[in-house]
């Protein structure tokens, strides 16, 4: 699907008017918030290498709680790119709206940032999807009876975290 900047300005301003989005000036959050995503990424890392022995849970409980955690990481990070430019949020949703209107460039914004030479803090709307995608199975793992993971989709998860983390450390200057 592709990224609607028009759609996430609406939903931005209505998230707002619900309060589930507001302005803060606590930006000493930032800093606790990005070292919360980044050590849960490395908890998530551990979590999903666990190879249980036969007194333990199974696997497929581990993969549930690795990909958990993996997009618990997403949205600490995200979190802390939020309050960077002043706003919290309140729920999952929300910090997926304000990622969206907040964080993803405009035309002009891109042009800038590549002309400054710091095209690496673009924040691209594919991160988005990597958020959103993390959080839709997040949400299966935790509340559904039976999913099974395959390899793949967990490491794709758990891919899309380690982007998603690293992109924030960057874009707020606590990156590569």
């Amino acid at each position: 699907m592709e990224f609607d900047r028009t759609a996430y300005a609406h939903l931005f301003t209505t998230a707002i008017g619900e309060g589930r989005i507001r302005k803060s000036r606590e930006s000493f959050k930032i800093k606790l918030f990005l070292t919360k995503g980044e050590n849960s990424l490395l908890i998530a890392k551990h979590v999903k290498e666990i190879q249980p022995t036969e007194d333990q849970p199974p696997k497929l409980h581990w993969d549930y709680w690795a990909i958990t955690i993996s997009y618990y990481s997403m949205l600490y990070a995200a979190k802390a790119a939020i309050l960077s430019k002043g706003y919290e949020v309140k729920d999952h949703d929300a910090a997926q709206i304000a990622l969206g209107h907040l964080l993803v460039p405009d035309k002009l914004e891109r042009e800038d940032l590549e002309i400054l030479n710091q095209s690496q803090k673009i924040f691209e709307d594919e991160y988005i999807y990597y958020f959103e995608e993390a959080k839709k199975e997040s949400h299966i793992a935790r509340y559904s009876a039976i999913k099974t993971y395959s390899e793949r989709r967990l490491q794709e998860i758990f891919d899309y975290a380690t982007k998603f983390v690293a992109k924030i450390g960057l874009i707020l200057g606590d990156g590569p």
